[in-house]
């Protein structure tokens, strides 16, 4: 099977069409889990401290904050996600996804569908590692 990716130059419509699927199960659920993250941020629920004790109110206004605070880095992280993706989307529709980014491979079959918005192969995924460039969103 390893070979069978070595000799093909990209993946076929229907194999596209497969990581289409899961790429826009993932997105829908990323937007559900992005949208959750926005309404907590925002807190545009009606439970409030306005009538707990002054202790309390203090206390519980430092741990909102805090929570707002993680919440917009999740939100943050979250729309890079998606972005990625949508990028994924738009390799699909151009028949380039799937191909390394450095080696011009194709990325596993099995890389893909647990990392669709993947765009290096594990080879260059670990010579990135390596050489220490890698971030730690990039994929």
């Amino acid at each position: 099977m390893k070979q069978e990716n070595n000799d093909k130059k990209r993946y076929s419509d229907k194999e596209l069409d497969e990581f289409k699927e899961i790429i826009l199960q993932k997105l829908d659920k990323a937007r559900a889990d992005l949208d959750s993250l926005r309404e907590a941020y925002t807190n545009n629920g009606e439970n409030d401290i306005n009538d707990t004790s002054p202790t309390f109110k203090v206390l519980e206004e430092g741990y909102q904050v805090l929570s707002k605070e993680e919440n917009s880095r999740l939100a943050l992280r979250q729309q890079k996600f998606i972005a990625s993706l949508e990028a994924a989307l738009v390799r699909i529709e151009n028949k380039s996804y799937g191909i390394c980014r450095k080696t011009g491979k194709l990325i596993e079959k099995e890389r893909l569908r647990v990392v669709p918005h993947a765009t290096l192969c594990m080879e260059a995924k670990r010579n990135q590692h390596r050489m220490g460039l890698s971030a730690p969103d990039e994929e």
